[in-house]
């Protein structure tokens, strides 16, 4: 089996995130996409994060009954901060017959050479969406990189904390279940 795994805060997940892994899990060589929820990204700081446990639920709200997206909590048990290449080397030992491909923004192979390991990231296939307003940088032309046509939508899950913040409306930002429980759970009222 061919799994792409599509790394990030998820904080929260929302329709942009969506639009992407299932893009992904329908027009590519993936047999799924695992989206993996980061207890911490070691480039972002971690007081804006919800709970571990708060943003994978709400991811599993997301995704809902499509059999092709799953998601992982594989980073909750690994050491933090998370760092790619570890989680990487870990699943192909739990899953030795599975083929992982990694799925990253245009803004992120940009800045991959920043990267714990980058170079034995790069030994594997990456699949790499663009992302407005940002250039790719030399890396996407390392012939394991494969950049997609996905289509996007110009929003950031920063946008959406603020507009919670700011007690605006973020329907049609989040899935239908991501709104409801949002609206009803203040996981982000306030950070």
């Amino acid at each position: 089996m061919k799994v792409g795994l599509f790394f990030g805060s998820f904080n929260p997940v929302h329709t942009g995130h969506m639009i992407i892994a299932n893009y992904l899990a329908q027009n590519s060589d993936l047999d799924q996409v695992w989206m993996v929820v980061s207890p911490h990204n070691p480039l972002k700081e971690k007081k804006s994060l919800a709970e571990d446990y708060d943003r994978l639920h709400l991811l599993n709200l997301a995704i809902g009954e499509n059999k092709l997206i799953k998601a992982s909590n594989i980073e909750f048990y690994l050491p933090k901060p998370s760092y790619t290449i570890d989680t990487l080397t870990y699943l192909k030992e739990k899953y030795p017959e599975f083929e992982f491909v990694l799925i990253m923004g245009g803004d992120n192979i940009a800045s991959l050479h920043k990267w714990k390991n980058y170079e034995a990231l790069l030994k594997h296939q990456i699949y790499v969406y663009k992302r407005p307003n940002y250039e790719e940088g030399s890396l996407i032309e390392h012939p394991n990189v494969c950049l997609l046509d996905a289509p996007l939508l110009d929003i950031s899950a920063s946008y959406i904390r603020q507009c919670i913040r700011e007690k605006k409306s973020i329907r049609y930002l989040v899935p239908d279940k991501v709104f409801e429980y949002l609206e009803e759970t203040p996981i982000y009222s306030k950070l």
